[in-house]
């Protein structure tokens, strides 16, 4: 499956991951789907595509239950206004991710699948090309 990152956004992620006396696992993950990205110009990224900044609802597909939330970069992850850091496991997983798209992550409990329902606002298709 291949995911689609801004160019923009590809800049900032490859930061966080450069950092070489840091080897926490969600560091290795996130560097990983970096590798296998699609980079496109922000303009160019289609509009159903989740990017750092946007906002998703997200259907869980045992349960049926819906949340909204936003990826964004760690030092504005609050989790009271769900806004969810691309270093967490689900934030990593919802990087390029398109509606329609199902993945899973890791919990304690065991795998979560979920599906994209809807992106409710992305920057790039707001013209916000440099949030």
């Amino acid at each position: 499956r291949i995911i689609y990152v801004t160019a923009v956004d590809m800049a900032r992620l490859r930061a966080l991951v450069a950092d070489p006396r840091d080897s926490r696992e969600n560091l290795k993950i996130l560097n990983a789907e970096l590798d296998r990205a699609r980079v496109v110009a922000p303009e160019a990224i289609p509009r159903d595509v989740i990017t750092m900044n946007s906002k998703a609802r997200l259907r869980e597909l045992l349960t049926d239950d819906v949340m909204t939330c936003t990826l964004v970069f760690p030092e504005m992850a609050d989790s009271e206004a769900r806004r969810i850091s691309v270093l967490a496991p689900i934030g990593t997983a919802m990087l390029g991710q398109r509606e329609g798209d199902e993945f899973e992550w890791e919990v304690p409990a065991g795998p979560v699948r979920l599906r994209v329902e809807e992106v409710i606002y992305q920057p790039e298709t707001a013209g916000h090309f440099h949030l």
